[in-house]
């Protein structure tokens, strides 16, 4: 089922940084978009995700960073960068 790894960052002034474990949990454990592909993503540690092949990332990034956003993790000058890794990464 999460067979796809991904690397969540978040970036502010120039430099990427890991988004926490925390925050992933928070977004991975809660149902607030009411949208069950988000049922398919797990946290792996900091700044990793693993998710299903049916979570669109592009969907996946703007849902995240409108959660974080509301809880307040992500400050308003931060951007989230959502990629995937490729092979061994």
């Amino acid at each position: 089922m999460f067979v796809r790894k991904i690397k969540v960052e978040y970036e502010i002034g120039g430099q990427r940084v890991p988004c926490p474990l925390k925050w992933l949990d928070s977004f991975s454990m809660r149902n607030f978009t009411n949208d069950q592909v988000f049922d398919d993503t797990i946290p792996a540690g900091d700044g990793l995700l693993a998710i299903g092949n049916r979570v669109p990332l592009e969907r996946l990034r703007t849902a995240m960073e409108e959660w974080f956003r509301r809880k307040t993790y992500l400050p308003a000058s931060a951007k989230l960068v959502v990629e995937e890794l490729q092979g061994n990464e």
